[in-house]
């Protein structure tokens, strides 16, 4: 049976602080993998009490971006470029199925906050904003997710995603991925709000083909400097 804890506002406001602070530290490489972390210490970077460092802790590791150590408590998670490509593989599915439920079933506000997002991503890569690109790409995926209504699939792909944050940051700064990656997210979202299944599930998935094969040539990359 599972039990519902009510938990304060406050302490959850507390807690959310926490990971954003964490996942943009982590994105960044302030904190590379195998960072330790510390809770005295993310206290006083935070802002935040040590019980809701903790639970931001727990909640990373829950995802994959942050593990423990027994013994030694927690670091940020390796995640080799060959791992996110796998992770992304498995990704690609998933996206496309999302991609064609949320054209299914998007209702009319939901496709003008979707328009008006691609609008502020698209400011954000000519502002230069990397940083606020990535989020936004985020955003994006979970406002996808919010109009597929379908919990589980969007579950597995949060958890499949949240481990990839640090990739995904270093990718959009590669030269030119920016804008590449907007086209081809802008495209999903014409496809979702037109309401057109098949056209929503083939560009998701031709975009996620995108960023494995900016995995694999950074892959190489990073090889042939080896």
């Amino acid at each position: 049976m599972v039990t519902c804890v009510t938990v304060p506002a406050m302490v959850s406001a507390a807690q959310e602080t926490a990971e954003r602070a964490l996942r943009v530290a982590i994105s960044r490489g302030d904190m590379p993998p195998g960072y330790r972390l510390v809770e005295a210490e993310l206290v006083g970077l935070t802002g935040v009490s040590r019980s809701a460092v903790r639970l931001a802790i727990d909640a990373l590791a829950a995802e994959g971006l942050v593990e423990r150590i027994q013994n030694k408590g927690a670091r940020v998670r390796v995640v080799s470029i060959e791992e996110a490509i796998e992770i992304t593989e498995c990704r690609m599915p998933l996206e496309g199925f999302l991609a064609r439920k949320a054209a299914e079933r998007i209702t009319a506000p939901e496709a003008d906050r979707l328009q008006a997002h691609i609008d502020a991503m698209t400011a954000a890569v000519d502002a230069g904003d990397v940083l606020k690109y990535s989020d936004l790409i985020q955003q994006l995926h979970g406002m996808v997710r919010d109009a597929a209504r379908h919990p589980v699939a969007a579950e597995l792909v949060g958890r499949l995603q949240a481990q990839l944050v640090r990739h995904q940051f270093q990718l959009s700064l590669r030269p030119g991925r920016p804008r590449v990656s907007l086209a081809a997210l802008a495209a999903v979202v014409d496809a979702v709000v037109r309401r057109d299944p098949d056209q929503a599930e083939a560009a998701a998935v031709a975009h996620v083909r995108g960023v494995i094969a900016e995995l694999e040539s950074a892959a190489r990359e990073a090889g042939e400097r080896a």
